[in-house]
Order: structure tokens, then C-alpha cells, then sequence
């Protein structure tokens, strides 16, 4: 399948007259968001969480609105957000919040005369929570994109204001696909704001189905949720198939790990062989055809690269020259 993306519904923006906004998000999703976003709206101010004291990595969402010389207010929780906002008297008539990590409440929300606008990266109702990309990834569907959403206070359950389809080739991997929905993201925030400001309309999540009739259009709510380490332990127990949508869902974090050759490794790549590899010994881990080999509930994962634990990462045959008479 070809990889596409469509919105609906779009418009165009005045460029000599942006848009302005209030901007809330706090992680790298949120970060690149606004650098994108900068290009066609003004922004009145960025709501952002503060660099904890011994953070000792980047802040992204705060390295880039200095960069870019916006305002920024730190909120630590949803009472400080509340009032903080509301003290400030925006005089932006909407609001933008992506990848922020605090839930706001309705007195935020009123604030705005129209109030705020969530991109979501998934088909709502289909996986709302924290981490829609990767259960797009793991749960092998053909197509995920970009829900734009009225905020509420229950998560995620907001009137659909536009949608971004985008299709998937089953290649993708966290990283890859969450670079593709911010680029759409930016997009149907930049076609659909103006003529939402105009005439503010939007649609129950329960009726998009209904007049989007060129996606199988999940009906049903289901839900993401934040990953743990646990998560990412390699389970031969379960088919290669959905193995290897861990591997890609999961590249970052928290990563596929295992044990091979007495090493701890993280898989960083790989793919399902077809049906002529043989397992010929019936062992869990093997080599076959030069490849790294896992035997799996059904089928067997190639190893393609990986991250031995205190090492960069490497393709699979320069593991087996260093390690391959352990397996």
C-alpha cells in the first residue's frame, strides 16, 4: 500500500493575517509542533511544564519557544494551569494543545471563546490515552492519522473538528510515524483553524463513521496507554508477526530486549522469514543462513540489527562474528 494522508476537511489561511494562539504541549511530539506551527499562526504565549531541577537532558517545547522568542508560562499541575491561565486575560479567541501531560479543566477551557483544539494521533474513538502511535504500530491496522478535537474534560472523548487520514505499509517504525503525524497534524491545524474560528463546527466521534465512508472507521473506543520497561521484554511465546510490530512500535521505547548469547541486547530491526528457513535443531535462538534467528510461538524472527547492553548499535552479522559460537 502507498503511503497517503488526506484531511477533512480543508481550507487556506490568510498568510498576512495569521491566526493567533495559545499554545500548550510540553514533549518533543509538542516541540516540533510548534516550530511547524510558527510558520502560519502567531503565537499569544506557549503553556509548557518546567525543566525538572535534574533533568540533565533537553526540554524541547522550552529550547525551541526561546529560540523562537515566544512567551512562555511553566505550569506544574492542573490547579497551577487554571489559575495561571486565567490570570493571563489571553486575548487569543482559541487554543492549541498538543502532547502537554496535564489534563485541564473546564475553567481553562472557558477561557477561550472557543475554546481549545487537541490534535490526537489516531482515528478517534480508536486508541485515545497517552500513546496512540505506538498501539497504531502494534495493533497492525492499515490506516491510523490525525483526529482534531474540541478539549473536554473526560480524556479524549471531545467532537471531532477535523480528521487527517494516513495510510500505513507495515514498515513504519515510532519514530517514523510519529514524524509523518506531525507534519499532518501541522497541516490540518493550519486548513482547518481559520474556518473553524469562522464558523465554529464539529462532529460526535460516534457519527464521523457515518459521513467519512472511505475508511473502516473504528466505532468502538479503545485505548493506548504509557508504556513500562516490562513492556518491552521479548516474548517468544507470541506469534513473529506481532514481534516484529514491537520491534518497530517500541524502537525508542522502551525497546525490545532479550538475552542473546549471554548478552542483553535490544532488537532494533528485523523481519518474519518466509517459510523456507529451517529451525533444523528445534533451539529457541539459531542460526540459519547466516541470519540470527528466533523461534517464535509461530514463525521465526530475523534479527536484522541490534544494541548489545554498553554498545552502539549493529547489524545482526557483526553480532554473529563476535558472539556466534555462544548460540
Amino acid at each position: 500500500m502507498n503511503k497517503t494522508s488526506k484531511t477533512t476537511p480543508t481550507s487556506g489561511i490568510d498568510k498576512d493575517s495569521p491566526c493567533q494562539i495559545v499554545f500548550f504541549g510540553t514533549g518533543p511530539v509538542a516541540a516540533a509542533s510548534l516550530r511547524l506551527l510558527t510558520e502560519d499562526f502567531a503565537i499569544e504565549a506557549v503553556i509548557t511544564k518546567p525543566k525538572p531541577a535534574h533533568h540533565r537532558g533537553s526540554f524541547p517545547v522550552l529550547e525551541v519557544a526561546d529560540e523562537l522568542g515566544l512567551p512562555v508560562i511553566t505550569v506544574t499541575d492542573a490547579p497551577d494551569v487554571s489559575s495561571k491561565v486565567i490570570a493571563a486575560q489571553f486575548r487569543s479567541e482559541i487554543a492549541v494543545l498538543i502532547d502537554f501531560g496535564i489534563i485541564v479543566k473546564q475553567d481553562v477551557i472557558d477561557s477561550f471563546p472557543l475554546g481549545i483544539i487537541n490534535s490526537h494521533f489516531s482515528l478517534l474513538p480508536q486508541w485515545r490515552g497517552a500513546d496512540p502511535i505506538t498501539f497504531s504500530i502494534l495493533s497492525g491496522q492499515e490506516q491510523t492519522g490525525v483526529s482534531l478535537m474540541e478539549v473536554v474534560e473526560k480524556l479524549d472523548e471531545g467532537n471531532i473538528v477535523a480528521l487527517g487520514l494516513f495510510d500505513l505499509d507495515g514498515t513504519e517504525t515510532n519514530a517514523s510515524l510519529t514524524q509523518d503525524l506531525i507534519n499532518l497534524s501541522a497541516g490540518l491545524l493550519r486548513d482547518t483553524l481559520p474556518n473553524y474560528i469562522e464558523n465554529p463546527r464539529a462532529i460526535p466521534q460516534e457519527k464521523v463513521a457515518d459521513i467519512v465512508p472511505e475508511i473502516a472507521y473504528p466505532r468502538e473506543p479503545s485505548y493506548s496507554h504509557k508504556l513500562t520497561k516490562q513492556d518491552g521484554v521479548l516474548d517468544l511465546s507470541k506469534p513473529a508477526e506481532q514481534l516484529e510490530r514491537e520491534v518497530r512500535a517500541y524502537l525508542g521505547w522502551p525497546g525490545s530486549r532479550t538475552v542473546i548469547a549471554g548478552k542483553d541486547v535490544v532488537i532494533t530491526a528485523a523481519h518474519v522469514a518466509d517459510n523456507t528457513l529451517e529451525n533444523v535443531d528445534k533451539k529457541t535462538i539459531f542460526i540459519a543462513n547466516k541470519q540470527l534467528c528466533l523461534q517464535t510461538a509461530s514463525g521465526v524472527l530475523v534479527v536484522d540489527a541490534l544494541k548489545p547492553a554498553g554498545k552502539p548499535a549493529m547489524p545482526s552479522s557483526a553480532f554473529l562474528a563476535g558472539y556466534g559460537s555462544k548460540i
